[in-house]
């Protein structure tokens, strides 16, 4: 069975809709570890209540940002696992802990990428006007926000949405696309070659996988 490692800064409800598929049988593994750069984030409780070893690093017990990576990728590597998976983890990773994970690390983006890299993506699409919004799963690389696309769901943005209301309409879809993406990577059929993502041995466009 597949080992999963996943990484939360915040709340962790994609966390939560993992661990609920893996317990459900959607995801052919098991979350063998949940880290975070804060101590009182939520996802780590919602990994203890599933059993799941939980454990947090301040970034103020290290010297720079190469330090803790290099710390946390030990403590990650301790638990071997099949992937990691970035779910709402809010640090800039060093370029030697994402080569360490190279092809294995996923992350998960609240917008439709390239649109809107970095922070505050909703308050974006809504001050620009757009009619569509959503969310993107990708391969991480070097380039923040940069990796290859792998799914992407769309959703509708009204013009009396508060960010709030854009945020529960994009995380809806995230805790359905997140989980399928992570089974399609367990179950062999997810590969990242060449700069660009894999699905069952053809090459996906750079929106991803067209999905239902």
């Amino acid at each position: 069975m597949k080992r999963l490692v996943v990484l939360v800064s915040g709340q962790g409800s994609n966390l939560q809709a993992i661990l609920d598929a893996c317990q459900q049988g959607q995801i052919h593994g098991s979350v063998a570890a949940v880290f975070s750069n804060k101590s009182d984030a939520y996802g780590l409780t919602r990994a203890r209540e599933a059993g799941v070893p939980a454990h947090a690093l301040a970034a103020s017990q290290f010297a720079d940002r190469e330090a803790f990576d290099r710390q946390l990728m030990l403590e990650i590597d301790a638990y071997a696992p099949d992937l990691v998976v970035l779910a709402g983890y809010m640090r800039i990773l060093s370029p030697a802990f994402v080569q360490h994970y190279a092809g294995r690390m996923l992350n998960i983006h609240p917008s439709l990428l390239p649109k809107y890299p970095g922070l505050h993506t909703h308050r974006q699409a809504i001050e620009n006007g757009d009619e569509e919004h959503g969310t993107s799963v990708h391969f991480v690389t070097e380039q923040l926000d940069g990796g290859p696309v792998i799914l992407q769901a769309k959703v509708p943005v009204f013009a009396e949405d508060s960010e709030e209301d854009v945020n529960a309409r994009v995380q809806h879809q995230e805790h359905a696309i997140y989980p399928l993406v992570v089974s399609w990577f367990v179950d062999g059929r997810l590969a990242m070659r060449d700069d660009a993502a894999w699905l069952d041995g053809e090459k996906l466009p750079e929106e991803g996988h067209a999905g239902d």
